[in-house]
């Protein structure tokens, strides 16, 4: 696929944070750019979230009594 070059102006922390996500991911920042565009047109990231929200509403009830637990089991040896 042939490859066309764009500019952008961002905020300086923006540019830090796309070059460190790009290197975390092992892409140079312009195939990180590519990878956001591809996954935001094709709806990837909102599936993504979204299936991540129903994960959390439909097992919140387990992560509350873990939570309960957690707080008696380290209250209990305070005293």
């Amino acid at each position: 696929m042939a490859k066309t070059q764009l500019g952008a102006r961002v905020d300086s922390e923006i540019k830090q944070l796309a070059e460190a996500r790009a290197r975390d991911r092992g892409l140079s920042l312009g195939d990180y750019i590519a990878v956001l565009v591809q996954e935001d047109t094709e709806g990837l990231r909102q599936r993504g979230l979204d299936a991540a929200e129903r994960f959390l509403t439909e097992h919140q009830d387990i992560f509350d009594e873990a939570e309960d637990a957690d707080r008696r089991t380290h209250g209990a040896h305070a005293a």
